[in-house]
């Protein structure tokens, strides 16, 4: 159930624009209110969950580090590894969002001969989530064109390079087949391994099952179901203006894929996928290690009555005498 459920709702979700499709009242549907109740959801949704993160107290720096500490003048320490100020945070900031650097040594661990532990190397996932989110974002940058009039000059730089092969006619993008192939990846390497199938989740399972949906109906639009590519332009601008209109001569795959993605775009507040903002907001990424070098004082600490050890003397010091317990005043 823990793959056979995310997979049917996956199913039931391309299918569905798929018969609807037919109808005006469908059309209307799929192509022009679920788009909007879903581009409401996902603004409204990742604004509440950025909101709330940004007020949660951090009253201890806790940054996750992999290096020395910046100490004594001769003792070199790591920047990025351990950062003790902005520039050096910033800078592993940017290593961890545009290259995965803490994935990227990232280990596993093995139960071997022996028994015994043993740990290697696990460079084919870092390598897989490289793919798949940097195809995802050339995806998105080759789809501006869509959604803009003028063009951008750098959506059609990105468009051919990303199709520079110029194999087949139209053309076949690289992203969009290293897409598939690394969310294809991704599903087998939580099936294949033991460990990962013990504690994967639907919701693990939904967003690849989901994306993968995308790219392959994407790439049927592409290749294989001819549909206007005028008409979509003009009917996603005029959903952008907020005069939508329906355009004839549309494919059915067309609302397919659209639903799908405003599907994604409507769930991702509410998954994991929510990890796109909340890295900028993780205390273990974005505070410098100084805390040998500042005092850091909990701003939320309430005042409170203290009683001092002067006080407690004050208070007992005849029966600390008494006890032979020493005292500062005599």
């Amino acid at each position: 159930m823990t793959i056979l459920l995310p997979l049917v709702a996956a199913g039931v979700l391309a299918v569905l624009p798929a018969l609807g499709a037919h109808v005006t009242a469908g059309r209307w549907f799929f192509g022009v209110l679920f788009p909007y109740f879903a581009l409401v959801v996902f603004l409204a949704g990742v604004t509440l969950r950025v909101l709330k993160w940004a007020k949660a107290p951090v009253p201890f720096r806790i940054p996750t580090t992999c290096g020395q500490q910046q100490s004594l003048s001769w003792i070199k320490s790591s920047r990025l590894d351990n950062p003790h100020d902005t520039v050096g945070t910033i800078g592993r900031m940017a290593l961890e969002v545009l290259f995965f650097r803490s994935l990227f040594r990232n280990t596993q661990v093995e139960l071997q001969a022996g028994p015994r532990l043993g740990y290697g190397s696990a460079k084919w996932l870092w390598a897989g989530g490289l793919a798949f989110h940097y195809s995802f974002l050339v995806i998105i940058l080759r789809h501006l064109r869509y959604f803009t009039e003028p063009v951008p000059r750098f959506v059609g730089w990105v468009q051919s390079l990303d199709g520079f092969l110029e194999v087949g006619v139209p053309p076949v993008m690289i992203t969009s087949v290293v897409l598939v192939g690394a969310v294809g990846f991704l599903f087998l390497r939580r099936v294949w391994s033991p460990q990962l199938r013990y504690l994967s989740l639907p919701a693990d399972y939904f967003p690849l099952f989901l994306i993968l949906a995308i790219g392959a109906s994407g790439l049927l639009l592409r290749h294989v179901v001819r549909t206007d590519i005028v008409g979509v332009k003009t009917h996603m601008l005029g959903v952008l203006s907020f005069h939508p209109a329906l355009v004839d001569g549309l494919h059915g795959l067309f609302y397919t894929h659209l639903f799908l993605v405003c599907a994604l775009f409507a769930y991702f507040p509410f998954s994991k996928l929510m990890h796109l903002a909340g890295v900028f907001l993780s205390p273990t990424r974005n505070l410098a290690n100084n805390n040998r070098r500042v005092r850091h004082v909990n701003p939320w600490n309430y005042p409170v009555t203290v009683h001092t050890y002067e006080e407690y003397e004050d208070e007992f010091r005849d029966k600390m005498k008494a006890a032979g317990i020493p005292v500062e005043k005599e």
